[in-house]
């Protein structure tokens, strides 16, 4: 398949409405998706990869043998199901709180927010603005068909013992913003 034919079939599906979260034990195989950034964070007690993935993402927090990722995507029938920890559909507001391997914790809020044109459009450019002097961002002209270009953004702070993240997808076909905040905090260090 040409990679025109994938952005098109991409653009027909992906939807706000077509999120979901997942919370998963173990690292993704990046064979799963198409990826349209990869970046990779080194601290001294972890590492982490994260992968925009169209109108969602991948954060993978690796340390020592032990994996935890987070999947905000459509629905993907290729994950292992006996690895997923947390599974949801994105819609309206949501906390989540999960102790993990005994000794990990995974926090995230969501939120998907619709809002009219004008607010849209408002919030759309502030994000943009903000997003070109900070974190990552991936617009994505090809799937215009208006003056505001869906697009991905990423900020992180990587401490420590946590590694946080904080995402916002744009649906400009909806007026649509997909927001997380994700920490995944790993145990206190031994002394």
């Amino acid at each position: 398949m040409q990679l025109e034919n994938i952005e098109s079939d991409f653009k027909a599906v992906q939807q706000a409405a077509d999120l979901h979260l997942f919370l998963v034990d173990r690292p993704l195989h990046p064979e799963l998706f198409r990826l349209y950034a990869d970046y990779r964070v080194k601290q001294s007690r972890y590492h982490a990869n994260v992968w925009i993935t169209g109108l969602g993402h991948v954060v993978t927090v690796t340390s020592g043998g032990r994996s935890l990722t987070e999947y905000i995507g459509s629905d993907n029938e290729l994950i292992p199901a006996r690895s997923v920890l947390t599974r949801f559909r994105m819609k309206g507001e949501r906390d989540v709180e999960r102790e993990c391997f005994e000794d990990w914790k995974y926090l995230a809020c969501t939120q998907v927010e619709t809002m009219d044109e004008p607010l849209y459009k408002s919030v759309h450019d502030d994000l943009i603005a903000h997003a070109e002097k900070h974190g990552w961002l991936i617009v994505y002209d090809r799937w215009s068909d208006g003056d505001l270009a869906p697009f991905s953004y990423l900020e992180h702070d990587a401490r420590d013992g946590e590694f946080h993240v904080s995402a916002f997808h744009a649906f400009p076909r909806e007026c649509t913003i997909v927001k997380t905040q994700t920490i995944i905090e790993l145990p206190p260090a031994a002394h």
